[in-house]
């Protein structure tokens, strides 16, 4: 047994004696893998490039109304592109995947055509115009399809690339009409708040015309008049008693003719009757008392045979007097009923003004609310407007739009599989499974082959050594051994055939699959 690899000599020695060891794993799994790689089908893709390109318009003179950053509006309408019904819908448009409808779900053809299509995001930092900081910010994205026929991969790349320009052209249209009809429903409402607080405005001033604030100043100026007034008139009203006590004084010391004491007290009932009747009616206590003694005295004067049918003063200065005091009197009750008048207005006046600070209060309030609701709706038509105008930039395609600056194209080569690497991946793993199994039967081996390793092992020197001595028995058995190695090579072969042609593919089309992979190649 020969534990120890001394030269190089020894490592051939070794692969002479365990070629078919080393040789038919090698061989084998380098065959395998050299079907596998042209067996398995050939996948191509076709790949289409989008810029996303800022506004036309500079946004100092029209500001967008699609606020969302690009990348989250790419995952918007990644979602709506790759729903279900827009899938299905390209599957039976292009045929695609007709050797699996009979073998799959719908949800699994639908899968394994979401897992073919590829979208890769293009990525730089740019300014947030909200921040000011820089970003990393979606600036183009790609978008790529692979399957087995090139034409169709072509095809349905396009396709994807035509229904995402699509969208994004509906979705920014869409957020941007959305925006100006819900700025225009607001202004509705806000205009139809300004009109219920106009109306109330009106009812509050109506309520309180002679209260309001604005006309405070008015309603001062009116209490300081009437007070002036006032004053003047109880001036006047003092004067006029003064010339009324001095007129009553002239008429008791002065007889009304030559008659007699009662001449002269009749006299003086009837100008406190006149003065009685200038402040009192008819009724009063004190007019009806007057009156009786009146008429008692008129009846005395008679009854004593004195005519007193005409019983008025013949005294011209008495008379003259009495007049001017009936005139006196009848100035002091007008001055009375103008003084009263005064201050009814003046304490009119005075209500107005001690209620002018509530009124104003109420009047503040709602004229607040007035200007909050018009200062809103000035804002809500200035963003209407703004609305408007980034609406039609829109409509126009002069916002933020995707440009196709790379359509997709025939693809001429797959890009699976990669025969060369699967060819030397099935080389390496033959050539180390080869290896493994030489060194396992070498170390299984309990043969001395030479005389040092059996004097390294017993510790004994070798005395001499006899050198093989083949026999005619012995060739058959080398012969039966590479047959069996033969066989065992063929067998592998066979079985990776069969295999092939019952559960990947027909051998007459794996042939025709080779043929034309070859002529690819060469």
């Amino acid at each position: 047994m020969e534990h120890e690899i001394k030269s190089l000599n020894d490592v051939l020695a070794i692969a002479k004696r365990r070629k078919w060891t080393l040789v038919v794993p090698t061989v084998s799994i380098f065959l395998v893998a050299a079907v596998i790689a042209f067996l398995l089908p050939s996948i191509y893709s076709s790949t289409s490039t989008i810029l996303i390109e800022e506004q036309e318009v500079p946004r100092e003179y029209v500001n967008t109304t699609v606020t969302s950053f690009a990348d989250q509006r790419l995952q918007s309408i990644n979602q709506r592109i790759m729903g279900t019904s827009k899938l299905l819908d390209i599957i039976g448009k292009f045929n695609l995947y007709a050797d699996l409808k009979n073998k799959w779900t719908t949800e699994e053809i639908v899968a394994k055509m979401r897992k073919d299509i590829k979208f890769n995001t293009i990525s730089a930092d740019v300014i947030d115009p909200r921040s000011g900081q820089p970003r990393p910010a979606t600036i183009a994205f790609s978008l790529s399809y692979q399957g087995k026929n090139p034409s169709v991969v072509q095809q349905v790349a396009n396709e994807l690339t035509t229904l995402y320009l699509n969208e994004n052209l509906k979705v920014r249209e869409k957020q941007s009409l959305g925006t100006t009809t819900f700025i225009e429903e607001e202004m509705k409402g806000v205009q139809k708040q300004l009109e219920d607080i106009e109306g109330k405005i009106a009812a509050y001033k109506q309520r309180n015309i002679n209260a309001l604030p604005e006309l405070a100043q008015v309603n001062m100026q009116a209490v300081e008049t009437t007070d002036r007034e006032i004053m003047s008139l109880n001036s006047q009203l003092g004067n006029l008693r003064e010339r009324e006590s001095y007129l009553q004084a002239q008429l008791a010391s002065m007889p009304t003719d030559s008659a007699s004491q009662d001449k002269t007290r009749l006299n003086e009932l009837r100008v406190r009757m006149v003065d009685l009747k200038t402040r009192f009616t008819d009724e009063h206590p004190d007019v009806i008392k007057v009156k009786g003694e009146i008429a008692e005295l008129v009846k005395q004067l008679r009854s004593s045979g004195r005519d007193t049918a005409d019983s008025k003063p013949d005294n011209p200065a008495y008379v003259t007097l009495s007049s001017q005091l009936a005139s006196i009197k009848s100035e002091i009750a007008s001055t009375k009923r103008q003084i009263d008048s005064f201050i009814r207005k003046r304490d009119s006046y005075r209500q107005r003004v001690a209620a002018t600070p509530g009124v104003e209060e109420g009047y503040k309030n709602l004229v607040v609310e007035r200007n909050n609701l018009q200062s809103k709706y000035d804002d809500l038509s200035k963003k209407y407007m703004e609305a408007k105008v980034a609406h039609g930039l829109e409509q126009e395609q002069k916002g933020e739009r995707f440009t196709l600056i790379d359509s997709a194209r025939l693809p001429e080569k797959p890009i699976s599989p990669n025969i060369p690497a699967i060819l030397l991946i099935g080389l390496v793993l033959g050539i180390g499974s080869g290896v493994g199994l030489t060194a396992l039967r070498e170390q299984s081996d309990q043969t001395f082959r030479t005389a040092e390793a059996l004097s390294r092992v017993t510790s004994f020197p070798v005395l001499a050594t006899i050198p093989e001595i083949g026999n005619g028995a012995e060739a058959p058995r080398g012969f039966g051994r590479r047959g069996m190695f033969a066989v065992g090579l063929v067998g592998v072969l066979v079985a990776t055939t069969l295999v092939v042609h019952f559960f990947i593919m027909d051998l007459d089309i794996v042939w025709a699959k080779m043929l034309r992979n070859v002529a690819r190649m060469g």
